[in-house]
C-alpha cells in the first residue's frame, strides 16, 4: 500500500475551515503557491488544477482517474526487473501525487481519503477506521460540534412539541 500522506498534504494546501473554535475564528488560507514553491514545480496552473480535480473526486464530483488524466503513468523496469509505476511529467512532485493516487486506486485505498463531512471544515483526511466508516477529520472537533448541533436541535423541536 502506498502512503497518502503526501496527497492528504497536498489536497490540505486548500484550507476552506470557516468555523470557530472556542471563540476564535479559524482563518482558512490557500498555501498552494508554498507548496508549489518547496516542491520546486514550474506549472503553478497544473498543480491548482490537479488539486481541484482531486478536492472534486472526494465530493464525488468525478474520479480519481479523471482527475490525473493530464497525468502520464507508465511502467518503469528496476535492474533486477521489478517494476513500478513512474510519471515522466515535468514536474515530479506532481508526477509522485500523480502516482500515488494511481495506487491508491488500484489497491482500493483512495476510498479511504476523504473531505470532513461538516460543511465550514472539508479537510481531507485519511480515514483509519476500523469499518472505514469514519466521516469527520477529528471526531474531538468536528464530530463533537455536529452531535452538538444535533442534540441542540432535537431538544429545541422537543420543547415545541411539549408546549
Amino acid at each position: 500500500m502506498i502512503d497518502l500522506r503526501v496527497v492528504e498534504e497536498f489536497l490540505n494546501t486548500l484550507d476552506e475551515r470557516t468555523f470557530s473554535r472556542h471563540g476564535v475564528p479559524h482563518k482558512g488560507a490557500d498555501t498552494l503557491s508554498a507548496w508549489v514553491s518547496t516542491h520546486q514545480v514550474a506549472d503553478r496552473e497544473a498543480a491548482a488544477k490537479l488539486r481541484a480535480s482531486l478536492r472534486a473526486a472526494l465530493a464525488g464530483e468525478g474520479s480519481a482517474a479523471e482527475a490525473i488524466a493530464a497525468f502520464p503513468l507508465r511502467l518503469e523496469a528496476f535492474a533486477d526487473g521489478r517494476l513500478r509505476i513512474g510519471s515522466p511529467v515535468a514536474d515530479p512532485a506532481l508526477g509522485v501525487i500523480a502516482v500515488a493516487v494511481a495506487h491508491a486506486v488500484a489497491d482500493g485505498s483512495w476510498q479511504r481519503l476523504r473531505l470532513c463531512a461538516a460543511p465550514d471544515c472539508r479537510w481531507a483526511f485519511y480515514d483509519a477506521s476500523r469499518g472505514g466508516a469514519g466521516r469527520w477529520c477529528s471526531m474531538e472537533v468536528c464530530g463533537n460540534r455536529h452531535k452538538t448541533r444535533s442534540y441542540r436541535s432535537r431538544r429545541l423541536a422537543d420543547s415545541f412539541v411539549e408546549a
